[in-house]
């Protein structure tokens, strides 16, 4: 046995069944060792090591196991840090097998050669260790895995060519030698009674309870639903938390920040009391004043404890386990006045909505693109979303319910993995549809050639259903609006402009299913032909550019910076102007349902200056 053999073998006795990679000769004695073990665990061939990575963190995001990726030394190793970056940030375990140069040529200036404990100390900080006899492993894998795991975080296995090659020999029961086990025990932290009876006299004080969850509190759906009942209290997502509690309950005021809702807006902004639970959200501006609200966070995590906000109480532990441990602690509120405004809100937010996806646009208004896929989404599907306009959509107008699934790059919030998400998505569930949706600039960025993959191995997936929606509207459409409204300065189009291009006639080129949407009669068609598809599909919704990403909190600001944009000559003046008014008018049509007493002094200015 080779030393590549036993690092497949320890895989597969960690139940690895996917490594997504790229081959080079840096990793040759791996993949010789693939073909003797008769591809398993499976090689997933991506066509770019960034996107093996993203593939990577898709399937670990969406299964909830690790993920592995490999590729080769120097160049491939470059390319997976993108990648292995938005699983760190994104706290996902991911585990990066990395080629790297024969120990006789490192330190010599050799090709391919790069200095990969110094490239990889930060994004792999917990585990990052180089292989150079044999006797190293099982460690090396083990303790790689297990860091993972427990720490959700990225780790690293440096393995040097040379290495591969050599016959495997365990370690002894000698000085100096480090035998290793498999498996990783399970646990579940709870905070100390004290803390628990603390946390529990902050919220029951409380008169206007706000709770914002994340992907931290996914384990923890029924105790979030009865705290929310005991406590009366609104609930606001985190992106990466979209699909922790479903959201058709009419209590779930939907995602929180800039991409957020006007509803999870007013409820931090009218809460006296703040619960925060498996949540790093990191926009304060988001959250109540400092001195509005008495606060208390749930975290696993000790190091991520009282972050983003004066909390008086943190209680480190499981959310579900911390939850149970809680609840019998909390008194029901009787007085239900906050949770019938929250969900007065929260209808009026939906009815606003249907408005704005509504609203005419030249040719398709993209806000209907995702409206429309809202009602017909199955009960089992899994969505992803790029970085974008796309994500302001997604966050907006998509209600995640039931064993549905949805995620994107929420803290590194990079370009580009909408479709290797998906990917990774179908090799998690290969029996549940999946979505991405991407704008043009990410399709072109990468999305396009990952069809290729999609094209590879959609016949291994029992539902070969991988929908990718591609917003096409000729402009990279989040800069163009943050440039607009952050900095007031028109559209530089060099920098913007993208160039149109035929993504459903090149899907169906490979024998894929593919559509070009360009009236907004032929959507929902698009949409149940793609769900209705035996095979990756590929829909060109040609989008107005003109629709604007306004911001729950709409500030006289921002309002005032995009009207600088079109004093100066923006490219997109006119069309820009017309079409913003008229999404920001959805909000204050009479008969809107719209509760009584005048709007916040932002939604307020902004609308007078109108």
């Amino acid at each position: 046995m080779k030393v590549s053999d036993h690092i497949l073998q320890r895989l597969r006795e960690w139940d690895v069944e996917h490594v997504f990679a790229y081959a080079g000769d840096g990793i040759n004695g791996l993949l010789a060792a693939w073909g003797r073990a008769d591809n398993k665990p499976k090689f997933v061939q991506s066509r770019h090591e960034e996107m093996s990575a993203f593939q990577a963190v898709g399937y670990a995001k969406f299964s909830g196991r690790v993920g592995v990726c490999a590729a080769t030394s120097g160049p491939g190793a470059i390319h997976l840090l993108n990648g292995l970056y938005d699983a760190k940030l994104d706290h996902v375990p991911v585990v990066a097998l990395i080629g790297q140069t024969n120990r006789s040529a490192m330190g010599g200036s050799y090709q391919q050669e790069v200095d990969l404990q110094n490239l990889y100390k930060d994004v792999a900080s917990d585990f990052c260790e180089t292989a150079m006899v044999p006797e190293q492993l099982p460690n090396l894998i083990d303790r790689a895995m297990r860091t993972a795991y427990a720490k959700r975080t990225v780790t690293a296995v440096i393995l040097p060519a040379d290495v591969q090659e050599l016959d495997y020999s365990p370690p002894t029961h000698a000085f100096k030698m480090v035998p290793s086990s498999l498996g990783l025990g399970r646990y579940a932290p709870v905070p100390a009674d004290e803390d628990v009876q603390r946390a529990a006299e902050v919220l029951n004080a409380g008169e206007k309870v706000a709770v914002l969850i994340g992907q931290g509190a996914r384990g923890a759906r029924a105790e979030v639903e009865e705290l929310a009942e005991v406590l009366g209290a609104g609930v606001a997502k985190a992106l990466l938390g979209k699909d922790a509690l479903p959201d058709d309950l009419p209590y779930v005021t939907g995602s929180i920040g800039l991409l957020g809702t006007r509803p999870s807006y007013e409820l931090m902004q009218g809460c006296d009391t703040l619960l925060v639970i498996g949540s790093s959200f990191p926009y304060s501006q988001f959250l109540p004043e400092l001195d509005q609200a008495r606060a208390v966070q749930i975290d696993i995590d000790p190091h991520m404890i009282g972050l983003r906000y004066p909390f008086e109480v943190n209680l480190v532990g499981d959310s579900g386990e911390t939850l149970r441990k809680l609840l019998p602690h909390l008194r029901r509120k009787e007085d239900r006045g906050w949770r019938e405004k929250i969900e007065q809100d929260v209808s009026r937010w939906w009815e606003v909505m249907g408005r704005r996806a509504a609203v005419d646009a030249d040719p398709v208004n993209p806000e209907y693109v995702v409206h429309a896929l809202d009602a017909k989404l199955p009960e089992d599907a899994v969505i992803a979303a790029d970085s974008g306009s796309a994500a302001n959509w997604y966050a907006r107008h998509l209600r995640l319910r039931g064993r549905m699934r949805g995620s994107l790059s929420g803290t590194l919030a990079t370009m580009g993995p909408g479709v290797p998400y998906a990917i990774g998505a179908k090799f998690a569930h290969p029996d549940r549809p999946a979505i991405a949706l991407v704008g043009d600039g990410a399709m072109q960025m990468n999305g396009m050639m990952e069809m290729v993959t999609a094209a590879k191995y959609c016949h291994e997936w029992s539902d070969p259903r991988l929908i990718v929606a591609v917003l096409n509207n000729g402009d990279l459409n989040q800069v163009t609006w943050e440039m607009r409204a952050m900095s007031g300065a028109p559209q530089f189009l060099e920098s913007q402009d993208l160039p149109d291009l035929p993504y459903a006639e090149f899907a169906r080129s490979m024998g894929l299913g593919g559509v070009r949407v360009e009236k907004p009669g032929q959507v929902e068609a698009a949409w149940d032909e793609a769900l209705a598809a035996d095979r990756p599909f590929v829909i060109d919704f040609r989008c107005d550019p003109a629709v604007p990403p306004i911001p729950p909190h709409a500030t006289l600001d921002q309002i005032e910076a995009a009207a600088s944009a079109i004093l100066h000559g923006d490219s997109d003046r006119s069309s820009m102007l017309k079409q913003g008014f008229k999404s920001k008018v959805q909000e204050f049509l009479p008969g809107s349902g719209r509760r009584s007493g005048r709007p916040d002094a932002a939604d307020g200015g902004a609308h007078d200056r109108a």
